[in-house]
Order: C-alpha cells, then structure tokens, then sequence
C-alpha cells in the first residue's frame, strides 16, 4: 500500500511540474513579471526589482532576483513562488481575458501569488478573492493556450 501510495505521490508531483513548464508567462523581451523578483513577494512581503546577477530560465522565460538566496530558492521549487495565471492580472483571468500587471499590485492567498493590472483593479480582487480564485482557475486552461 505504502509502495501504491508513493508511486501516486510522485505521478502527481510529476503532472504538477509538468503543468507550470507549460504555462504561458506574461514576459517583456522573454523577462516574467518586468523582471521583479517573485521570491521577495514571499520572504519580504513586498515588491522588489531584481537583477541582471541574479537569473535564471524556466517554463520559456527568464527569471530575475535580488538576491543568490532568492535565485537559489527559486530553483529549488519554482512552482512555488511563480505567479499564477502565468502572472497575467489574476482578476482579469477571473473575467475570461488576459491582461498585463503592475509588480506593484500584488496578494498572497493561501501561500500563492497573484497579480493584478494595477491598485484599482487590485481593490476589486481583495474584495472577494475566494470566488474570483475559483472563477480563474476555471477559465485559466483555456486562456493558457
């Protein structure tokens, strides 16, 4: 049963990573998210600049940092601190369109990043994250084509 239940954890872990390396990233001359630093959203709770020292390729884009540390983290669970809805505005993939980001405009739900086109729009998502969420994953698969 042990043996059942390994192999089942790792084909699920396996489609999981195969999922994100399919994902089509908001990028600006192949740089995801105008080259902030995704790993600060979470260890700094703010939005920071990487930098040309710190980068690194993954799912079709490249992938800038502040710091080694940040860079590092990254690698090692990618899938992690990547935003989703391929770091397109979160609240416009609740609405069935995809639409750029501000770095700015940013949440962390239930230990996940999501952009948002800019404050305002931002202001709208806080409001009601838990059905937009659900709205967004639902619609994410066909606008990731």
């Amino acid at each position: 049963m042990k043996q059942i239940l390994s192999i089942l954890v790792f084909i699920a872990a396996s489609i999981s990573i195969s999922n994100a390396q399919n994902i089509k990233f908001n990028s600006t001359d192949g740089v995801a998210i105008k080259g902030y630093d995704v790993v600060a959203y979470f260890k700094q709770q703010q939005a920071v600049v990487g930098s040309n020292a710190f980068i690194t390729e993954w799912s079709g884009s490249k992938w800038k940092f502040a710091t080694q540390a940040n860079l590092d983290s990254f690698k090692l669970a990618p899938q992690k601190y990547a935003p989703q809805y391929g770091g397109y505005c979160a609240y416009g993939c609740s609405d069935n369109h995809l639409a750029p980001t501000d770095p700015n405009a940013w949440t962390i739900v239930n230990d996940k990043l999501y952009l948002n086109y800019n404050l305002k729009v931002k202001g709208f998502w806080v409001k009601d994250t838990t059905n937009l969420i659900k709205k967004a994953d639902e619609l994410w698969p066909s606008l990731n084509k």
